[in-house]
């Protein structure tokens, strides 16, 4: 959780300084849901994300250099630099992205688990993404044939209250969201997104299901963020001191780092070891992405079309 902590905030300020273009969406006080989430998967498992998707990369294995060039738009990024921060990609890592559409990944989703399940194959397909997305039709769809092919497919919806700008209570007429899916027939369950603990028992058993019954599942976790919605937001649809107050009592690296300190599996010495082993990589990474090769001119057109299908 530090690593994607530090490693936006760094982004944040390279960012201001106009080496990152485009949009940058921020996961800092999410961080909880995509390590406790992704801690509950095997490499073999699919996962896929939306544009607030640094965090998972990071969690997935992705290395923080490779995410950073992708951003700076340097060819040693994970997608070549022709993705930037909200198309992450990598296929060793069984990493489908990184979608800038609302809701877009869901039915990727489906189409994947449709796959595994055509093929045999035991893997899981975790599928990240918003409140917000519950609003779109390709939600419904993806739930109605998810449910109705019974593909192996976790729906994890991070549920940060706000849809980019707009409360949950202003876009959702049923804020409940575990209510939607169980209306196809969907087992939902939602949990404290901001509890690292909490969230990685609860993706372990929603994965264990998944894996046993071969069909849906649906998790909400209820969390929040501390950044605005973009880079470009002017946040004016929440107040500071709503912010400030999440982020003083609920913030999950502070309640991840109180239950370890309880436990005595981290003290002072530890913690400031992680610390410095965190800025090492984040500065490596900030390195590698200044150093990377933009791509040449004349290769703009090349993988506009494949030659071949796989």
């Amino acid at each position: 959780m530090l690593l994607i902590r530090r490693f936006e905030e760094k982004c944040a300020e390279v960012y201001s300084a106009g080496k990152i273009r485009g949009f940058l969406h921020l996961y800092i006080g999410e961080e909880a849901v995509a390590v406790g989430g992704m801690a509950a998967l095997s490499p073999d498992d699919n996962v896929v994300a939306t544009y607030r998707e640094h965090g998972h990369a990071l969690c997935r294995g992705l290395s923080a250099s490779s995410v950073m060039a992708e951003m700076f738009g340097k060819t040693n990024g994970c997608s070549r630099g022709r993705g930037g921060s909200m198309h992450l990609f990598s296929l060793p890592h069984r990493f489908y992205g990184g979608h800038a559409i609302v809701g877009a990944g869901l039915p990727v989703a489906v189409g994947l688990a449709l796959a595994a399940s055509m093929l045999g194959e035991e893997r899981v397909t975790a599928c990240f993404f918003g409140d917000g997305a519950v609003d779109e039709g390709e939600f419904h769809e993806s739930m109605n044939l998810a449910a109705l092919w019974r593909v192996p497919v976790l729906f994890v919806c991070e549920n940060n209250l706000y849809a980019m700008g707009t409360a949950l209570e202003r876009h959702e007429s049923v804020t409940d969201l575990c209510v939607k899916p169980r209306a196809y027939g969907i087992p939902a369950e939602n949990v404290d997104g901001m509890d690292l603990f909490a969230v990685e028992a609860a993706m372990r058993h929603a994965v264990s299901e998944v894996r046993r019954h071969r069909s849906p599942f649906f998790l909400e976790a209820r969390t929040y963020r501390f950044r605005a919605h973009s880079m470009y937001d002017a946040e004016a649809y929440r107040t500071r001191d709503e912010v400030n107050e999440w982020a003083g009592k609920h913030d999950p690296i502070e309640l991840a780092g109180a239950e370890l300190r309880g436990r005595s599996w981290l003290d002072d010495a530890a913690h400031a070891d992680i610390e410095a082993r965190v800025a090492a990589e984040v500065a490596l990474a900030c390195e590698a992405a200044e150093a990377g090769p933009l791509e040449p001119v004349a290769d703009l057109t090349r993988d506009v079309y494949t030659p071949e299908a796989r």
